[in-house]
């Protein structure tokens, strides 16, 4: 549980308690069109805001560890960042968990980052309130954004709210860079008419907006079978239609 509720007020358990990290390559993010070609340190909690039955990262999302977790402070943090400098570090990535479960966290260590002259980027499912995006929007350079599907039905599979998702986008968008990743999933999230509404969408924000289109494979709860390549490049090819950059992931 990485919120609980304390004294009447819903409160973080998990600021500061670091489960994974990394120097990642930014396309890993995956982030195509910022500082393409650098380094970023990643890191990741626990706990998540959704329950996708596909998750590939459900030891750290669907579990509690806050006692195996490491406490690291934001001065440690980007301390650590501006040391890997001289490996082609550019700043610091929340991903591996969803980050805004610890929002406070990212808030704190990320203003300390931008202090620094640090790139700060942030990895998540947007399944959140325009009041913590306001929070950590000033110091937040990039995010990339689950766009999980664009129907309703699809998130309540995953257990999300589209319209929530959809003004997060919107609203980050207007002042940070912005790449979305959709995970198509057989039977689920595939149509090409969806995937033309969708794209229809985007395009209205900004048809710069880069689009990654990832192939599913069975994980955590989920055995269906994995996506056809040829579905990917019929939906790439959809897409196309409205945006200028659409990339296919784990092919």
């Amino acid at each position: 549980m990485a919120r609980l509720c304390k004294e009447g007020k819903i409160v973080d358990r998990n600021y500061g308690r670091i489960t994974s990290a990394a120097l990642d390559p930014i396309e890993k993010k995956p982030l195509s069109a910022f500082y393409p070609g650098s380094m970023i340190l990643s890191v990741g909690s626990y706990g998540c805001s959704l329950a996708c039955p596909f998750c590939q990262n459900h030891t750290i999302s669907k579990a509690d560890l806050n006692s195996q977790a490491e406490y690291v402070p934001p001065e440690e943090l980007v301390r650590q960042a501006l040391a890997l400098r001289d490996y082609g570090n550019i700043g610091i990535a929340f991903t591996y968990n969803e980050p805004l479960t610890g929002y406070e966290y990212v808030r704190d260590c990320a203003k300390l980052a931008k202090e620094s002259g640090l790139k700060t980027v942030v990895v998540t499912s947007g399944n959140a309130s325009l009041d913590v995006l306001e929070e950590i929007l000033p110091y937040i350079d990039a995010f990339n954004i689950d766009l999980k599907g664009f129907t309703q039905e699809y998130y309540d599979y995953v257990g999300g709210d589209l319209e929530m998702v959809k003004a997060f986008i919107e609203r980050a968008a207007k002042d940070a860079h912005v790449e979305l990743t959709t995970l198509v999933v057989p039977g689920r999230n595939d149509s090409m008419e969806e995937m033309e509404r969708m794209c229809t969408w985007i395009a209205g924000i900004s048809p710069d907006i880069v689009l990654h289109l990832s192939r599913y494979f069975p994980r955590y709860r989920e055995n269906t079978p994995p996506t056809p390549i040829e579905t990917l490049r019929a939906l790439q090819k959809v897409a196309h239609t409205c945006l200028k950059n659409v990339r296919l992931g784990n092919v």
